[in-house]
């Protein structure tokens, strides 16, 4: 809810490539703007019920499946080794591109890109994810899977990796010294800034194919190289201002909510 305007215009810019035309957008601003204008403030919220109903499985499934391939490769410390921090945390990325971040994602980008069309069809979620599944198919809804895996692959790797690493280097190697809910959030703000400047390009093309406009790809490469020829280098870092903005807010805020519920749990549990 806090940080999905910033979700919203990334999207936005990310969609407007239009090559031979003018830009709809000259940056963040304008674009907040120019939605605004057109769509009053609950426009900067168009496509939000789809990644409500899709975080509770997303992160079931990220922070599960992390816990589940740390429990298999901590040594007899409990400590995380470096390579396995990246593993497990490419593990978790992947798992949650497959079960649930691809079809969610998807709807989502349509969701925001349908708004800007001349004339908008989705009337609410529903109505719009029938539209979607008539006609294009589940295969439809899986539009970029395989760039969304790179994404969540190389996201969670990176941000997993950091946040171990943070918390290892805090503890000096004790897993039972307790990490103050600030410097998780501190440390949450670090590692989804490294995942913004490490994965934005996979990011990128993702929304490209899952746009709208998506039929104009054959293919992930494809679609590289058609942004490449027609928009150059740059193109493949735009909404990096708003994503950063969105990830070094959601990351801490994820990441200190987990960490004191595993806490909590930890407790109920143990009594």
């Amino acid at each position: 809810m806090i940080t999905f305007p910033t979700e919203y215009v990334k999207t936005q810019l990310q969609l407007d490539e239009r090559s031979g035309m003018a830009r709809r957008y000259t940056g963040v601003a304008n674009c907040i703007s120019v939605t605004y204008h057109e769509f009053g403030f609950r426009g900067l919220y168009k496509g939000l019920s789809v990644l409500l109903y899709g975080s509770i499985p997303k992160s079931a499934v990220r922070f599960g499946a992390f816990e589940t391939f740390k429990s298999y490769t901590v040594d007899e410390k409990g400590n995380l080794a470096p390579k396995w921090r990246v593993l497990c945390g490419l593990g978790a990325g992947v798992s949650e591109a497959i079960l649930a971040v691809t079809w969610m994602e998807t709807v989502k980008v349509k969701f925001i890109n349908d708004q800007t069309s001349a004339n908008p069809r989705f009337r609410n979620f529903s109505h719009g994810v029938s539209c979607i599944l008539k006609e294009h198919g589940i295969r439809g809804v899986y539009q970029g899977l395989v760039p969304t895996i790179m994404k969540q692959g190389s996201n969670q790797a990176i941000r997993f990796y950091v946040m171990e690493s943070l918390k290892h280097w805090y503890r000096g190697g004790d897993p039972t010294k307790p990490v103050p809910t600030w410097v998780i959030g501190g440390f949450g703000a670090l590692a989804g800034a490294a995942s913004v400047f490490g994965n934005t390009p996979i990011d990128v093309i993702k929304t490209r194919l899952q746009g709208l406009d998506a039929h104009k790809y054959k293919g992930t490469f494809h679609c590289i190289h058609q942004i490449f020829k027609h928009e150059g280098a740059k193109a493949f870092y735009k909404g990096t201002v708003p994503r950063l903005g969105r990830v070094c807010l959601d990351v801490p805020i994820t990441f200190m909510i987990y960490e004191n519920i595993k806490d909590m749990l930890d407790i109920i549990w143990k009594t």
